[in-house]
């Protein structure tokens, strides 16, 4: 099968348009036409149903689609893989983070990363729940926890601190922790099937119990709830920098424990051949990460090393 009416018909299904498809690749109508023709008569199927106004796919034109976007997407990431580097990456880049820092800061720095990558489209898929990569075609994770799978490939791009934070109310009504032991006569919001936190004291690690009326699985349930003066919430620095300066979050540090701070961590299926369009992405983020005291994005540069992932959210 040719590459190029393959990429016609993934283009076609994508806009719906046959006139549009051949706008945007440069071709004529009728060069565009003949070019589906074509796959459709090597196939012996009918990939779309054509009208003088729209396109849409048939049974087997759906079921054709995603084999047909893999092969232009295996196409694109061979031409980056040998093109200067200079000259950027194309094709589909699969991310998934965290609702938080998928909305707070990789939403900030995806005009910038798309300007300077023209060729790059970026599906970003925001969830709190762990995403199996590999079985999932997902190119990247964005994960901020230590990392527990051993069969991941991990870079650590910065370190993310963490606080605990209550509303001004709250702290009205319930009085202001400053001891580790004081947590036990306070409402802790922590997440779902987690009944303890882990602070560092001296220089080891502690898991302290703690417990509320109010858990969920979602950081930003957590979040919204220590805004409406539920209780203390364990966040990282970066999630809150408006609330605190808005005054409507407050910092509770204790005398004798600091909360542990996390790793922000890029993770990969596997280092073996690596496409462009990933490293730039990462290289970006990272970047992104260093400048974050003029970005509000408030987190401290971290180690540059890139270990295997021995531990995984």
């Amino acid at each position: 099968m040719e590459i190029e009416s393959i990429i016609v018909f993934a283009e076609a299904a994508r806009t719906g348009s046959l006139a549009s498809t051949a706008r945007k690749l440069g071709l004529g109508p009728m060069a565009a036409s003949r070019r589906l023709a074509a796959l459709e008569a090597e196939l012996g199927v009918r990939l779309v149903h054509r009208t003088t106004r729209a396109l849409s796919l048939t049974v087997e034109g759906e079921a054709f689609l995603p084999h047909a976007e893999a092969m232009v997407e295996a196409a694109a990431n061979a031409r980056a893989a040998v093109r200067p580097s200079q000259t950027g990456a194309a094709g589909l880049l699969r991310i998934t983070a965290s609702e938080p820092f998928g909305r707070k800061v990789v939403t900030a720095m995806m005009p910038r990363f798309l300007a300077d990558n023209p060729e790059v489209r970026v599906d970003l898929q925001l969830t709190d729940n762990v995403v199996d990569i590999v079985a999932a075609g997902v190119d990247l994770a964005i994960r901020i926890a230590p990392l527990r799978d051993n069969t991941l490939i991990a870079r650590r791009l910065a370190d993310s601190s963490r606080q605990l934070y209550a509303s001004p109310a709250y702290l009205a009504a319930a009085g202001t922790p400053s001891r580790l032991v004081d947590l036990r006569n306070h409402e802790c919001l922590a997440l779902s099937g987690a009944g303890s936190w882990t602070f560092l004291v001296g220089d080891r690690l502690r898991r302290v119990k703690v417990s509320g009326r109010c858990s969920s699985n979602s950081i930003e349930a957590l979040h919204g709830g220590c805004l409406g003066g539920l209780g203390l919430a364990l966040l990282s620095d970066w999630n809150v920098v408006d609330d605190v300066a808005a005054g409507r979050l407050v910092p509770v540090p204790l005398v004798d424990a600091v909360p542990e701070t996390l790793g922000i961590w890029a993770v990969y299926p596997t280092t073996h051949l690596v496409p462009p369009k990933v490293k730039l992405f990462v290289e970006a983020l990272k970047r992104h990460l260093a400048s974050s005291e003029r970005s509000e994005v408030v987190v401290q540069a971290g180690s540059m090393t890139e270990p295997t992932g021995r531990r995984g959210e």
